[in-house]
């Protein structure tokens, strides 16, 4: 998550983990914290979670529609209080709730089977986050994989700034994850909303086929510096062609300096994400939320008359660079045209988008646009496996030659959505 004043945590993170058991612990009854454990990944647990899958998918099949709220420390939400936290979800209309599980490799035993029992029982969707840095990505599965045998109803896999350019680990990390977890299990990605902005980020295999079912992208108007209409418009146009149901992850507190959003912003934002048909909206964070904000998620809001939502596609074309380039090919090349999948938009993948379009009765430009989109994403994606060879990532596509990974993976982050030093892309801090 876009961290910034919350991301200051290094010199006091040996004591808020000692801190954060002793206010779960206390926090939840006995009864709760029984039910806890389980041994390694295995057939049993796979057995066990297909068993919990089918039971929830009969109450709500989707966690993600409806209200969110994201929890970084259970021990400072009402101060670790479990009561307390049910009570002031319930008055506010919550329905799932997003708690930490893991950082990198590191389960955080907040998120034990005891809460998520707890909270079941009280009638709340618990979805799992975890924030990954790709630096043992077959180890980040094992972690996510810990908090879905603890009966997390969805995952909201955090990838920002550290897994740019690591097409390879996040393949692993899908991969791993889908083995042990099974192939329906609701994943989500949240992370960078502009992806124009991170060329070099792997957002065709987060988002691709098997892996992310939905895209929650951090559409944090206040610290980017944007509006409100315009944060959806960038973020929509952007993410569509991805063919991910997008679930908007609004801030309901401010991460980087800025004051936090006024009552009337956040109330639009919920108007806005009606507007392009989001079936669910979750927002950042409990903690620090004042109570005219909280009534701001809460209270009734009406349509808004006269809007129009940005419903195109971002067009993509000659000297274009980064992940969506990759995507394009990646279709192109199931489509039947014979072009490297580089992530570069160079004289050869702008003579496929002409045949490409002359063969579906449209412009023959070489500009993929709202309409080219459109026919393009019919086709599925060319099956691509990220590899190491060497000192070289290669990918191997079904039904074409092995080829270098994108060149765009190398590509530094255009901009930040927020200064990177305030924790959107910078080294970790926590």
């Amino acid at each position: 998550m876009w961290l910034v004043r919350w991301a200051r945590v290094g010199r006091r993170r040996a004591r808020r983990h000692l801190l954060l058991s002793i206010g779960v612990m206390l926090c939840l009854s006995a009864s709760a914290l029984a039910a806890s454990g389980g041994a390694g990944l295995g057939t049993k647990h796979k057995r066990h979670h297909k068993k919990h899958n089918n039971a929830a998918s009969g109450a709500q099949a989707n966690p993600l529609n409806g209200r969110g709220m994201w929890i970084w420390y259970v021990s400072q939400a009402e101060r670790g209080n479990l009561s307390s936290i049910v009570a002031r979800a319930r008055r506010n209309g919550v329905s799932t709730l997003m708690i930490k599980s893991g950082d990198g490799t590191s389960y955080w035993s907040q998120f034990s089977r005891g809460l998520v029992s707890a909270l079941h029982r009280s009638g709340f969707s618990v979805c799992a986050w975890q924030f990954v840095y790709g630096s043992n990505p077959v180890g980040e599965a094992k972690t996510a994989y810990e908090a879905i045998r603890n009966g997390a109803d969805c995952l909201m896999i955090d990838a920002e700034g550290q897994y740019e350019g690591k097409y390879v680990q996040a393949q692993r990390y899908v991969n791993e994850l889908r083995s042990v977890a099974g192939s329906s299990y609701p994943l989500a990605l949240a992370g960078f909303p502009y992806v124009d902005f991170h060329p070099g980020f792997p957002y065709s295999v987060f988002l691709g086929p098997g892996a992310a079912q939905y895209n929650a992208p951090q559409m944090y108007w206040r610290d980017i510096g944007t509006s409100v209409s315009s944060v959806y418009s960038h973020t929509y146009a952007f993410n569509r062609m991805y063919g991910r149901a997008i679930f908007p992850l609004g801030e309901a507190i401010a991460d980087s300096p800025a004051s936090p959003p006024p009552p009337s912003q956040i109330r639009l934002f919920r108007q806005v994400s009606r507007a392009y048909g989001a079936g669910g909206v979750s927002w950042w964070m409990w903690t620090g939320l004042s109570g005219y904000n909280w009534h701001a998620l809460s209270q009734a809001v009406g349509g808004l008359r006269g809007f129009k939502p940005n419903t195109g596609y971002a067009s993509v074309g000659s000297g274009a660079q980064g992940d969506l380039v990759v995507w394009a090919q990646e279709h192109l090349v199931s489509a039947g045209e014979r072009i490297a999948i580089d992530g570069a938009f160079g004289p050869k993948t702008k003579a496929a988008v002409m045949a490409f379009q002359r063969a579906h009765g449209l412009p023959a430009i070489g500009l993929i646009g709202p309409s080219t989109w459109g026919a393009l994403l019919r086709y599925s994606p060319a099956h691509v496996t990220w590899v190491t060879r060497g000192s070289r990532q290669v990918a191997t596509v079904s039904g074409a030659n092995v080829e270098p990974v994108p060149r765009s993976a190398s590509l530094p982050a255009k901009r930040y959505e927020i200064p990177r030093n305030l924790g959107a892309g910078a080294p970790a801090k926590r």
